[in-house]
């Protein structure tokens, strides 16, 4: 990851054009890449709006599918007609078990939203500040560990040198394109990756597609060429 306290919230923000800086400096370094990119152009920037309803959506892709999450989160959406704080702490722990979550993630859930309403966790002060605070004010909340907080810098901050530590689908993306023997551990990937900063988070997507990809799962944007 980027140095701590050096990013700020928009200004530091991957936008398409960033992404395809970040994945033409990718593909003159990382052969492996530059072939992924060749074969299925640039990635999408995956990208959600800051804020609450992005973390909870975060907390229900926690160990279940994305289509899982989805239909969970649509589910949640629809009952209270938004996602918003006050409304998911208004339907408490009980309430969000009856919609299908289970035990753990509702409380992960109406805590975060407890946490906000009261003025604990500030969102929008979180992003606007040094990365280094900003994480650990998140990774303090119940249920946000190193993974979510990364996926949440990486897709809703849109930071560009974020690697998520523990990512299932990067690691078997890495076994594949890197031809390893093995998963790697998150260590191994720490080293793989070092040497794509500062774009780690544009590899990460390049990745995830080519994961997707591979799994006949991946609806390709317009290819692009690079060499």
């Amino acid at each position: 990851m980027s140095p701590p306290g050096t990013q700020c919230s928009t200004s530091r923000a991957l936008t398409r054009a960033s992404l395809s800086r970040g994945a033409q400096a990718l593909a003159e370094i990382d052969a492996d890449l530059a072939r992924i990119l060749n074969r299925l152009g640039e990635p999408p920037l995956w990208g959600r709006r800051p804020g609450f309803p992005a973390l909870v959506q975060i907390i229900l892709e926690q160990q279940v599918s994305l289509a899982a999450a989805r239909t969970m989160y649509r589910r949640i959406h629809a009952h209270i007609g938004g996602m918003t704080a006050r409304g998911i702490h208004e339907l408490k722990v009980d309430g969000l078990r009856k919609l299908g979550l289970t035990r753990q993630k509702a409380a992960y859930c109406h805590g975060l939203a407890a946490l906000i309403l009261k003025g604990d966790l500030d969102l929008a002060a979180a992003a606007r500040g040094p990365d280094d605070a900003g994480r650990l004010a998140l990774l303090a909340v119940p249920g946000l560990g190193p993974w979510s907080v990364d996926i949440y810098y990486i897709t809703a901050l849109r930071r560009p040198d974020v690697w998520p530590q523990g990512d299932l689908a990067l690691a078997a993306a890495l076994f594949e394109v890197k031809r390893l023997r093995a998963l790697p551990t998150r260590e191994e990937q720490q080293d793989l990756t070092s040497g794509w900063a500062p774009w780690r988070s544009v590899a990460a997507r390049i990745l995830w597609a080519h994961y997707l990809a591979a799994r006949g799962r991946y609806d390709a944007p317009s290819p692009a060429a690079f060499s």
